[in-house]
């Protein structure tokens, strides 16, 4: 966790989190860390789907269509609490943990974590075995690991919109010097013709 903690301070980000299946865990596992209040901005634990509607704004015709359970769902729990804490990065966690499964069938340890950004979002689905537990310590775990993994790309991008910026500056001062010589050049042959 100290490395996800250093990688949203370094990119001057901060994180929050709507979770269900992991109660809290995902924000158990980033306020363990000393420097987390830095970074960490708000979690929501929303259990129940009238909380993800209420609290998060999940549509409810995508929770009677794909269930609370899904990559959809994911997504929008997580564009919820996004926009919730004008956080610049949010992770969120729907799933079934067990001992039951859901009433559409989906197995125990079926896991959806979303992740959101300003710029996008995505949902991953994971079959995790184990205790309820053990598949709720994973699916939080995985829940930050993704999140580390994003901010890994946002990086690379922020490097790599960094040295465009810097090429681009340097480009526009050679054609400005570039630019400077001939107007010199007019002004010298003006005063030599006078």
């Amino acid at each position: 966790m100290k490395k996800l903690i250093n990688r949203l301070k370094k990119l001057g980000y901060h994180i929050s989190a709507a979770e269900s299946c992991t109660g809290g865990l995902v924000s158990k596992l980033l306020t363990d860390t000393p420097g987390a209040s830095e970074v960490f901005d708000c979690a929501v634990t929303t259990y129940s789907n009238e909380a993800k509607i209420k609290l998060l704004g999940v549509d409810p015709q995508t929770l009677e269509k794909y269930g609370a359970v899904s990559e959809q769902t994911a997504r929008e729990m997580a564009k919820g609490v996004l926009a919730l804490s004008g956080a610049d990065i949010a992770v969120s966690v729907t799933g079934l943990a067990g001992p039951a499964s859901d009433e559409g069938g989906k197995p125990v340890g079926t896991v959806c974590i979303g992740i959101a950004t300003a710029e996008k979002c995505s949902a991953m689905e994971y079959m995790f075995a184990g205790s309820r537990a053990q598949i709720r310590r994973l699916s939080a775990k995985m829940a930050c690991k993704m999140v580390f993994d994003e901010l890994g790309l946002n990086e690379k991008e922020l490097k790599t919109r960094r040295a465009r910026k810097n090429k681009a500056e340097k480009n526009a001062k050679r054609s400005g010097k570039r630019a400077e010589k001939p107007a010199k050049r007019a002004a010298k042959t003006s005063k030599k013709q006078k």
